[in-house]
């Protein structure tokens, strides 16, 4: 019995027990059916731990290099597909850290820009997934879809406590190296003549970081990992004052759009990922649009008060 499927067992009556309160026809399932269960606790565990490592990942200026390991792990998807692996996902996370690796290897010994190497990767393993589903004769399939595209529904039990055991490490380290982490961001020599292991750092957070998008694939697919890993951090940026109300922001944001992209996709019948990536948008320019109003109203006042 896995991580995934204890933490499911502990919360699954108290999911029963607000499932009438739950709007819609279709989404109080997420509360009662245990198929459905294990979909919203996979969605809710990668939305708070994506919100935080997203929050790093701006103040970083690292916000592309979730897209780059997504479209990496969708190669090691392929191949996990092609050898008949029970989850792919375990193949994806190989790949995903080993490319994190890679790319935080090219670019700490100034080797290629940050930006470069994201797109080296990116491209080449994205181009390697499809090279191998297409010669194996597998072909696009809706498994392969459903890693492209996000599909909870077909979150399996391997595959919750894969994800649950990727949050609930990635959560636990992050928490642990944040003073580091925000001080090997904030003036990287300076850290390192204090003695903090900065290269280290530097690696554990790049792996933290392939594990954590892996664990989103099959919440929002490989083409929209960016959508919660990014999204919500920077529409929390947009109203914080400090670095910890940016962390609870984003925390609000993330979770907000996965439960309104589940509830609007089940009761719509579309897409989960898709859904989840758009309400996270929408969220976004709401906040942009009402924050540029309250500045124009403060430029106005400040105007006439003069």
């Amino acid at each position: 019995m896995g991580i995934g499927t204890i933490i499911l067992e502990i919360v699954a009556p108290l999911m029963e027990s607000i499932a009438p309160m739950m709007p819609g026809v279709i989404f109080p399932k997420f509360f009662t059916l245990e198929m459905f269960q294990r979909s919203l606790l996979a969605a809710v565990m990668v939305a708070m731990v994506a919100g935080f490592l997203g929050t790093f990942l701006l103040i970083r200026n690292l916000a592309l290099i979730g897209d780059g390991l997504a479209h990496v792990s969708f190669g090691g998807v392929a191949v996990g597909i092609v050898l008949g692996a029970t989850s792919p996902l375990w193949y994806a996370l190989v790949f995903s850290i080993s490319a994190a690796i890679l790319i935080f290897e090219l670019q700490s010994r100034e080797i290629l820009t940050g930006d470069a190497s994201i797109a080296i990767f990116l491209t080449g393993m994205l181009a390697l997934g499809l090279v191998v589903l297409r010669y194996s004769g597998v072909g696009i399939t809706v498994e392969v879809e459903s890693y492209l595209w996000g599909s909870l529904l077909l979150t399996s039990s391997q595959d919750l406590d894969l994800i649950s055991t990727i949050s609930v490490i990635s959560f636990l380290l992050l928490i642990v190296i944040r003073p580091v982490l925000l001080a090997t961001t904030i003036d990287p020599l300076a850290a390192q003549v204090q003695g903090i292991p900065v290269r280290a750092i530097g690696l554990l957070f790049s792996a933290i970081t392939a594990a954590v998008v892996v664990s989103m694939v099959q919440v929002v697919g490989t083409l929209l990992v960016t959508a919660l890993l990014v999204t919500p951090a920077a529409t929390a940026q947009l109203i914080s004052r400090s670095f910890r109300s940016c962390l609870i922001w984003t925390q609000i944001f993330a979770l907000s759009a996965v439960f309104f992209g589940l509830y609007f996709s089940a009761e719509l019948d579309t897409g989960s990922g898709a859904m989840i990536a758009l309400v996270a948008a929408l969220i976004f320019a709401i906040v942009a649009i009402l924050k540029i109003f309250a500045s124009d109203i403060i430029d106005a006042k400040a105007i006439l008060s003069e």
